[in-house]
């Protein structure tokens, strides 16, 4: 992670060390380590400014915190490994004991990397290799194939999923969506053991507040899919959210969402820009953007994109992050008996 990029603070990391550690994989990354619960984040960002991916590596920093004990008692840490899939063509390791939890981040430019030429407004600058394309649908593939493994998606990795699995097309939009428009949950997800409590909450069981920042729509190729658990609007075709893969516990294995779930906690990335435009490495556009967001919506949305945040992304990260945590700590404390 570049440091000009980076939320999480030495401060951050170094408080946490005892349970938790963050790594950004270069040439090499670390060895598998019994004493490491690695969690693999899929960074899609092509290194532009974002607050996405760390705010990411926060997520789970603060899903490790309730653990603290229980990681100390058996000299354990979760470890978060930042792959730039984009820029270096490096993918994790499929599902293998050693990673069972992956989240992909948003990103800029085309959700088809053969259409990022650099020119093209759809390519918002970018010019790429679609050589990590295979390697990350077939790791797509491996995920789905294991049972126990999870992938959480938001936005860019959302449509990279959506291509993967062909549950929807892509679709520039004529205008880009950005600020915290509406979605609407789908039957589907009122009925679903996990979403079904989202829905319980909202006003009217069915429209929720996202945090939006995109280009492109992503279309159902079926719209009668029972996976789709949310639209952009009622009758449209659409989609927001799919679950490809559901655990038996009836929690979501592998969700995409077309919104940034993981932008939550407002007045530390408020800090954040705040320095970014300080240190003149963003534009005013850029800042003016995300500040109307985070500083003017949120005071009157806060309380429902926190509810967003809980059901799609949170919640299933942090019961991922527990089992996994517990099913290591006991077969270490076992080992030593």
């Amino acid at each position: 992670m570049n440091e000009s990029t980076s939320l999480m603070t030495r401060r951050d990391i170094h408080e946490s060390s005892d349970f938790f550690e963050y790594v950004r994989v270069g040439d090499s990354e670390p060895p598998a380590d019994h004493g490491r619960i690695d969690v693999a984040i899929l960074d899609m960002n092509h290194s532009w400014p974002n607050v996405g991916h760390d705010s990411l590596v926060h997520a789970v920093l603060e899903a490790a915190e309730p653990l603290r004990e229980i990681l100390a008692a058996s000299g354990s840490k979760v470890r978060v490994l930042s792959y730039d899939v984009r820029r270096t063509q490096k993918v994790p390791q499929s599902p293998n004991g050693r990673f069972q939890l992956y989240l992909g981040t948003g990103g800029p430019g085309h959700l088809d990397p053969r259409e990022n030429d650099g020119v093209s407004e759809s390519s918002q600058g970018i010019v790429e290799s679609p050589a990590w394309e295979a390697p990350l649908f077939r790791l797509y593939d491996d995920i789905a194939a294991h049972d126990s493994a999870m992938l959480l998606g938001v936005c860019h990795s959302f449509g990279l999923m959506c291509r993967w699995s062909g549950a929807a097309r892509v679709e520039l939009r004529a205008e880009k969506s950005s600020g915290m428009p509406e979605n609407v949950l789908t039957q589907t997800a009122a009925a679903h053991p996990w979403f079904g409590q989202f829905a319980n909450l909202l006003e009217d069981g069915r429209h929720f507040r996202v945090v939006d920042n995109r280009l492109f729509d992503l279309i159902a190729e079926h719209s009668s899919d029972p996976n789709i658990l949310a639209r952009e609007e009622e009758s449209g075709d659409g989609v927001t959210m799919i679950e490809f893969a559901r655990s038996a516990d009836g929690m979501p294995r592998i969700l995409g969402v077309n919104h940034h779930p993981e932008i939550v906690d407002r007045e530390h990335i408020m800090t954040v820009l705040e320095e970014k435009r300080a240190h003149g490495e963003v534009t005013d556009a850029w800042y003016r953007e995300r500040v109307e967001t985070l500083r003017d919506l949120f005071v009157r949305f806060e309380k429902e994109s926190r509810w967003t945040s809980e059901y799609t992304l949170l919640g299933p990260l942090r019961a991922q992050l527990s089992k996994l945590v517990r099913e290591r700590t006991s077969e270490t404390v076992a080992s030593t008996l």
